[in-house]
């Protein structure tokens, strides 16, 4: 069985039936004939940054909800029952799941209920509405539209790996970040060996310079001074060596 939500009868009897058996078969056809509902009043919130799907899954399990608590003997259009749970727990979603730093609940509740009112003004005046408009329809003050307007910069902190909107391409935040260079550490080094260099004969200063300042191979070395590449090698390992002991002599005196 199918049931037409536009066949008042059909459902008023199966709500009925419902309420006397809680057959589940029952309550999967009352629920499927009200997902318009539902995802009508999703849309009422998607344009606050929570994804549609989302939205449409939340107002879902207000519907079954409201399914499950309706008394069909209380004279109530299921509708006029229904829009109030499904709402609420479309609230809910966003007060409980969207902050990215907690506000109190008040100043939520009031985001929520002003950025609705803002949306209405929108619509019916074509231009966005001032500050005073949206107090008045909202019935609070001008200095609570702006403390509910500020509330939202809380909602939803942005992902380092979002892109920008307007480009797919986008590196996203993160991949705007500077990287850590690695010639500052060099540089580091260099500073703190200079004056250490100083005290090793002028050649093994200039065989050191040769091999980590402008990166020359031991090759390349040898050929310049005119000696072997392997008394090169030498030579820098005794330089290098000599480097250590004097800094270590240095840190044992500071």
């Amino acid at each position: 069985m199918s049931l037409d939500r536009s066949d008042k009868e059909a459902l008023t009897e199966a709500f009925q039936e419902f309420a006397a058996s809680r057959d589940p078969a029952v309550r999967d056809e009352l629920i499927e004939a009200h997902l318009g509902l539902a995802e009508y009043l999703a849309r009422r919130f998607s344009n606050r940054g929570e994804p549609l799907d989302d939205l449409v899954q939340v107002a879902s399990l207000g519907l079954v909800k409201a399914v499950e608590r309706f008394d069909p003997g209380r004279g109530l259009e299921f509708t006029t029952f229904a829009t109030p749970t499904i709402v609420g727990e479309l609230k809910r979603h966003f007060r409980d799941k969207g902050w990215a730093v907690r506000v109190p609940r008040r100043v939520q509740e009031l985001h929520l209920r002003v950025t609705g009112v803002i949306d209405d003004l929108q619509l019916e005046l074509g231009r966005s509405p001032t500050v005073a408009e949206i107090a008045v329809r909202a019935g609070t003050s001008e200095d609570e539209v702006i403390e509910a307007v500020d509330a939202g910069s809380a909602y939803r902190s942005a992902s380092l790996d979002a892109g920008r909107s307007d480009d797919e391409e986008s590196p996203g935040l993160l991949g705007q970040l500077g990287q850590i260079d690695p010639e500052l550490v060099r540089a580091e080094r260099r500073a703190a060996l200079t004056p250490l260099m100083a005290e090793l004969p002028e050649r093994e200063q200039l065989m050191l310079y040769l091999r980590f300042y402008q990166g020359k191979t031991q090759s390349e070395i040898a050929q310049r001074l005119g000696i072997s590449q392997m008394h090169v090698s030498r030579l820098l390992s005794r330089s290098l060596e000599r480097l250590r002991e004097l800094a270590e002599v240095g840190a044992g005196e500071r």
